[in-house]
């Protein structure tokens, strides 16, 4: 550096009216002459040094160029899930050792436009990601889990079309509408300033009428608004109520041909269903430990149907989310026969679907930061309506899971 400003300064004063001038002899040199070239060249040494400085300074702090992977974010989750089943119902009890894997990830394309895709383990089960293990260790199938575009149009307010999580909220994560890992298709716009939020949702149960045109597409539509609120510091609360019409009446099962306890006639859904759903969640502490408590009330409207109302309540202690952490749970649910469209309903409870009732009790600790190991466990009865007996079904989970984002 001190090289640099001396060849700069040799080179300033070589262009100085000093030197421009005729040659001095060496006896006109006077020794003042030689001191104010001396500090000439030791001030401007010191002024090519400091903005030196200032420029690598700069440099050092520059931001480098945004590239596309900046606009990338990735998520995903892996369960390992080992599970006893006995169901009056068969002969034997059942055991199995399960495993579900999925990965995603999000794009913001512009800063109104983000799109994501996700793939998950499993099979076309549309509440379900689990993959049984064996087959002599073969390898496991991947199907695509999400894939969606999201358009927000105006403040607060998105259109998201494709194949998405599930936008209608599920207080405390309750299935009795909604399974977890359903993936609804279709195009959805949602409203949520913080404090209150709106979805609206037209989704597909079969979206193609055939290469003739002649065949039916079969459409499911709903509607939901909630409040977010507080009470004080530790305490708030989520109020909400739906809407959701799935007309399927006439119509053979979407899934397997089951109609997992909905009324069927002659092999065909034997009812719509117009279900207006209202709950409600309390987040506080108690005792310093985080708690959840929650209600969530079911009813198909559709005139026809007997078996029509459905329920649960529940409440949360703690969250396993470090080393250590624990957490419990309880839940009480009832959901009769034709609540619900019993295919999208959760598929563990009572074995999935409708027609069912009972508890299920949940306790987990916390392994690392995202990793926890719990038990989960189902006391339950179904088939009151549909079996006209009741059959008891318990089921044990034990799951070590991990995520990250």
């Amino acid at each position: 550096m001190k090289r640099t400003a001396i060849c700069l300064a040799v080179s300033a004063l070589t262009a100085s009216p000093l030197v421009m001038a005729a040659t001095p002899t060496a006896a006109e040199i006077d020794q003042a002459s030689v001191q104010d070239l001396k500090k000439y060249v030791l001030a401007l040494s010191q002024r090519i040094e400091d903005m030196e400085a200032k420029t690598d300074k700069v440099v050092a702090s520059a931001k480098p160029a945004k590239t596309w992977a900046d606009s990338i974010q990735w998520s995903g989750d892996v369960r390992y899930r080992y599970e006893n089943i006995d169901n009056d119902a068969k002969t034997d009890e059942r055991n199995r050792n399960r495993i579900r894997a999925r990965i995603g990830l999000t794009a913001q394309i512009t800063d109104d436009v983000k799109a994501g895709v996700a793939l998950a383990s499993g099979s076309d089960d549309p509440v379900s990601s689990n993959q049984t293990l064996g087959g002599g260790a073969s390898s496991k199938g991947i199907n695509l889990d999400q894939g969606w575009v999201d358009w927000k149009f105006a403040p607060n307010t998105h259109l998201i079309a494709g194949k998405t999580k599930n936008l209608y909220y599920a207080p405390a994560k309750s299935g009795l509408v909604w399974d977890g890992d359903l993936r609804p298709e279709g195009v959805n716009v949602k409203y949520d300033n913080g404090t209150i939020w709106a979805v609206a949702s037209y989704h597909f149960l079969n979206s193609d009428d055939g290469s003739s045109g002649t065949g039916d597409i079969e459409e499911m539509f709903g509607g939901q608004v909630g409040y977010n609120g507080n009470i004080n510091d530790n305490t708030s609360f989520i109020v909400g109520a739906g809407y959701y019409y799935i007309p399927v009446e006439g119509s053979a099962s979407f899934v397997d041909g089951d109609f997992f306890g909905n009324s069927e006639i002659a092999g065909m859904h034997a009812l719509d269903y117009k279900v207006a759903e209202v709950f409600a969640e309390v987040n506080t502490k108690v005792a310093g430990v985080p708690a959840t408590f929650f209600a969530d009330f079911v009813q198909n409207t559709e005139s026809d149907a007997d078996e029509d109302t459905g329920y649960a309540i529940g409440f949360k202690l703690g969250k396993a989310k470090g080393r250590g952490d624990v957490e419990f749970g309880y839940m009480y649910e009832d959901l009769e026969a034709d609540a619900v469209y019993a295919a999208f309903t959760d598929s563990d409870f009572g074995g999935g679907g409708t027609d069912v009732k009972g508890h299920k009790l949940s306790a987990a600790i916390g392994l690392s930061k995202n990793t926890k190991l719990g038990i989960t466990y189902f006391n339950n009865e179904y088939g009151d309506y549909t079996l006209s007996d009741e059959v008891d079904y318990d089921r044990v989970q034990i799951d070590l899971a991990t995520k990250f984002k």
